[in-house]
């Protein structure tokens, strides 16, 4: 069952809208913790878990022989080349708080490179999509209208993002690193969900982004947003041993990549995140 990347988006457009529905109906009825994962503070309820199924059963539903991978259901294989990457809700400590940076996101991989991804903010309905075009263009928009990064900035003048893990020794190495790092840049925002935070880049609302500890469902959707406005996204393995996520756009990403792994020394550089294999 083939597919385009525009209608990969489309199919992914209406189910991410359908599922911020659902999570906002569990967000009247209230939040609670329904198990821990990594620790005891990095947390699921059971909106993430009926909001995943939901999504599941809607993409199968469409496309019954494609892939799907989410943070909360086990692995689905398919035969299309197609594999859907879901993130139910990308800030749940914020939808457990009734802070409003949480969203549904949703990717599609074809053959193993992304070319379709939605984020939508569940709190406020804002849109970001993006898909890639028959040619290889990519096309990004916020709420249908175009979206571009911010002008090249230097790293000194740069407001990055920035998250930080669930494990207490990863947030000791993450507080030894930001010391390096707050003298070097503008400032630092800390907003708790990944996707949004790429999104926020491909508005012009950060000028970078990075963080350790992230995994293919927090970056897929974001980070195909974030390309299509004109930024980098590439990934490398952390001084903590995990995948780092780092994304700035296009000509300020010389500087940026390098001066950070001078600050907080990556132990390798890997390729451009596509989606494939960056788990």
């Amino acid at each position: 069952m083939t597919a385009t990347g525009l209608e990969l988006h489309d199919l992914a457009l209406t189910t991410a809208r359908s599922a911020v529905e659902l999570v906002r109906g569990g967000a009247e009825r209230g939040v609670t913790v329904a198990a821990t994962k990594s620790s005891d503070v990095d947390v699921v309820t059971e909106t993430d878990r009926s909001v995943e199924q939901h999504i599941r059963d809607a993409l199968l539903a469409a496309r019954p022989d494609d892939a799907v991978v989410g943070e909360e259901g086990d692995d689905e294989p398919g035969t299309s080349g197609v594999r859907w990457i879901v993130d139910p809700i990308d800030g749940t400590v914020n939808f457990l708080y009734g802070i409003p940076q949480y969203a549904v996101s949703i990717a599609a991989e074809l053959d193993g490179t992304v070319v379709a991804g939605v984020v939508v903010n569940a709190a406020t309905g804002v849109e970001w999509t993006a898909y890639t075009e028959t040619d290889g263009s990519l096309v990004g928009r916020r709420d249908g209208q175009p979206i571009d990064v911010r002008p090249t900035v230097a790293l000194g003048q740069m407001l990055v993002g920035t998250g930080f893990s669930y494990l207490p020794e990863q947030r000791e190495l993450q507080a030894a690193q930001l010391l390096r790092l707050l003298p070097r840049i503008r400032d630092i925002r800390r907003f708790g969900a990944c996707s949004l935070d790429l999104c926020a880049v491909a508005e012009g609302a950060l000028d970078a982004y990075l963080e350790e500890g992230v995994n293919l469902w927090d970056h897929a959707a974001g980070g195909l947003v974030a390309r299509a406005a004109g930024a980098t996204v590439e990934t490398a393995t952390g001084t903590g041993g995990r995948l780092i996520v780092l994304c700035a756009p296009r000509n300020s990403f010389a500087e940026f990549p390098e001066q950070w792994c001078t600050i907080l020394p990556c132990r390798r550089r890997t390729r451009r995140a596509q989606g494939a294999a960056t788990t």
